[in-house]
C-alpha cells in the first residue's frame, strides 16, 4: 500500500504516526511545485493529500483512509465521542489552514472579513472544548484521536499560528509527545 502526501501536512503526518509499525510506502510530494502537482493529479482529482492506494482501492481524505485501514488492520475501536472530538480537531485544522493560506495569498488576516472572522470564532470556541477534553483524559491513550490532536497542535506551533500559553493542558499534552521516536522522525521542521 502507498500513502501519497506531503511532509509538512498534518493530515498526512497523523496517518504516518498512526501507521507506526506497519509496512507501507510513503510518497512525499511537494504539492505546490509544478512537478508535484502534476504527479498528485495522477493520484487524485481532488488535488489534496493524503490519499492511499491499496491494491485496487484509491482512498481519499485522512479520516476515510484511517477508517479504511482501521477496518483492514483492526487496530482500534473509536467511540462516537472520539469521532466528535476528531471532528472538532478537523474543524480547527481547517480554520488554521484557511488563515495560513489567506496570509500566504497576501490577505491581511487581521482584516474584518467574514471568512477570517468565522475561522477566528471557530478557534476561540473550540480550543477551550479541547482543553477541557484534555483535562478530562479524553486523549490519554496514544490512539487516533490523540494523534490528530497532537498533529494539530504541533502544526500550529510549526507554522507559528497560535500560542498555547492560555491552554496549559493542551500545551502539556503537546510537550509530552515530543520525545516519541515516530514524532521526531515525522517532524516537519526536519524537512531538507
Amino acid at each position: 500500500m502507498k500513502l501519497v502526501g506531503s511532509l509538512p501536512s498534518p493530515y498526512v503526518r497523523r496517518l504516518r504516526l498512526w501507521l507506526e509499525g506497519h509496512h507501507y510506502e510513503f510518497l512525499p510530494l511537494d504539492i505546490y511545485s509544478e512537478a508535484g502537482r502534476a504527479e498528485l493529479e495522477t493520484y487524485t482529482p481532488a488535488m489534496k493529500v493524503p490519499m492511499l492506494v491499496d491494491e485496487e482501492h484509491s482512498v481519499y481524505d485522512s479520516r476515510i483512509i484511517q477508517r479504511y485501514l482501521n477496518q483492514k488492520l483492526k487496530k482500534e475501536q473509536l467511540s462516537w465521542e472520539d469521532e466528535n472530538l476528531m471532528s472538532l480537531i478537523d474543524c480547527l485544522q481547517e480554520s488554521f489552514i484557511i488563515l495560513l493560506m489567506s496570509h500566504r495569498s497576501g490577505i491581511d488576516t487581521s482584516d474584518d472579513r467574514l471568512i477570517l472572522n468565522l475561522q477566528k470564532e471557530r478557534i476561540a470556541r473550540t480550543m477551550p472544548v479541547l482543553e477541557q477534553a484534555t483535562k478530562d483524559g479524553d486523549f490519554s491513550q496514544w490512539q487516533y484521536p490523540a494523534i490528530c490532536l497532537f498533529t494539530l497542535l504541533d502544526w500550529i506551533q510549526f507554522r507559528e499560528l497560535f500560542d498555547l500559553k492560555d491552554y496549559p493542558a493542551l500545551a502539556s499534552f503537546h510537550k509530552a509527545q515530543l520525545d516519541k521516536a515516530i514524532v521526531q522522525e515525522t517532524d516537519p521542521r526536519k524537512i531538507n
